[in-house]
């Protein structure tokens, strides 16, 4: 995650139970390459000790404005200078109404009065409190000021009860973070289309034919441009991955719902990044009830081409101009960057990225990939096996240098 390493977060931890959640983020955090330093409010430290957040961060925790570590004699200022984005986890219906109305009588108070950081708040409270108006009011004031409010989610409660006002999940809180530092990067003003998952073709209600792919490529592809600033759509087909943050999501099923969102959003995109795993065939007929084994020993399919999302693109591509960049994605079982390149030929594209799926630790279902980028020019790029999420960063290299 390059948009979070060597950045300096301030995370501000407040009196509630799902404290206990902010210290895997913190780990997440550090994990990613950046510099954590924590502030717990004095309620804060009664649900989880300062230790464990030193012990993670490898940074003092900070308690109290008034006994500051010798390295740090003016620990608000400094810290509020200092960070690259406050975040506060969770934020207690106290603290909110202490940052709307700008009071500063603790650190983390001061340090969220004086800096100039964008701030995230991800609030956490019992129900009622969520609905009291006052909190309401503040939450506006908060939002009006551009400050980011991340949640609360719907579910069981300290008390018992089920409601609003649980903190939101970890996913949810890291991804908020990479798509509030990454709105000033290098792709900032332009869309960004890209596709997803391995397309559903049915047979009757209950089967498909369909692949492998999981869809972490692509989800991993959108997140990298979100990160750079872009406006994103994500177009995809059925996968288990949590919905990204800070992504306008589309959801389609088969090859034919695919391209009719795909040629709908590519006038508006700069940049089209085909992703997903688009079947090349669909069942000619379609049973409007589940096929019984019972009515025949053997089942003949007769099956007929789906439409070539990539060719379309390329015929509105020379039409109309736009998407200025279009990356293609290959996957192949034999002769690799022969056939990639005559993919990246035969459609147009800038780049084509190739993988062999035939290979256990590389393509569907699995959270690495071994790639060859092919561009027209005429280069041809191997990278090693590497995490999908650093193959999406190589990917999104290339995109900014086309641009």
């Amino acid at each position: 995650m390059r948009v979070l390493k060597g950045k300096r977060i301030v995370l501000g931890v407040t009196g509630g139970i799902a404290a206990y959640k902010v210290v895997e983020l913190a780990s997440r955090l550090v994990k990613a390459g950046a510099v954590v330093h924590v502030i717990m409010t004095e309620a804060a430290t009664r649900f989880v000790t300062p230790l464990t957040f030193q012990a993670i961060t490898h940074n003092p925790v900070l308690t109290d404005m008034f006994q500051p570590p010798e390295t740090m004699p003016i620990p608000h200022i400094t810290l509020a200078n200092q960070a690259d984005i406050l975040v506060i986890a969770p934020a207690t219906a106290n603290t909110i109404a202490k940052l709307a109305h700008g009071l500063a009588d603790n650190l983390l108070a001061a340090v969220a009065l004086a800096t100039p950081a964008p701030i995230i708040i991800a609030p956490a409270m019992d129900e009622g409190m969520y609905e009291n108006p006052a909190t309401g009011e503040n939450l506006e004031i908060l939002k009006k000021r551009g400050v980011e409010i991340v949640g609360p989610a719907w579910g069981r409660l300290a008390s018992g009860k089920e409601g609003w006002g649980r903190m939101v999940e970890v996913d949810e809180l890291m991804g908020s973070i990479r798509m509030v530092l990454g709105r000033r990067g290098p792709l900032r003003g332009l869309q960004v289309l890209v596709t997803a998952g391995g397309t559903r073709e049915h047979l009757d209600p209950v089967r498909f034919l369909g692949n492998p792919s999981s869809g972490k490529m692509g989800y991993a592809l959108a997140e990298a441009a979100r990160d750079r600033g872009a406006k994103v759509t994500l177009i995809t087909a059925p996968t288990s991955l949590p919905d990204p943050v800070g992504i306008r999501l589309l959801k389609v099923v088969s090859a034919k719902e695919m391209e009719e969102a795909v040629l709908k959003e590519v006038p508006n995109s700069n940049v089209l990044i085909m992703a997903a795993a688009v079947a090349d065939y669909r069942p000619e007929i379609y049973m409007e009830h589940k096929v019984k084994k019972e009515e025949a020993e053997e089942l003949t399919l007769r099956l007929v081409r789906n439409p070539d999302i990539l060719a379309e693109v390329a015929a509105i591509r020379e039409k109309q101009g736009m998407p200025k960049v279009v990356v293609g994605f290959a996957a192949e079982t034999e002769s690799l960057v022969e056939n990639a390149r005559k993919k990246l030929e035969e459609k147009k594209l800038d780049l084509i990225v190739a993988n062999d799926v035939s290979s256990p630790d590389s393509g569907f279902g699995v959270d690495t990939n071994r790639v060859v980028i092919l561009d027209r020019e005429g280069r041809v790029e191997r990278l090693p096996l590497m995490p999908k999420t650093e193959v999406a960063e190589e990917v999104l290299d290339r995109v900014e240098r086309l641009f």
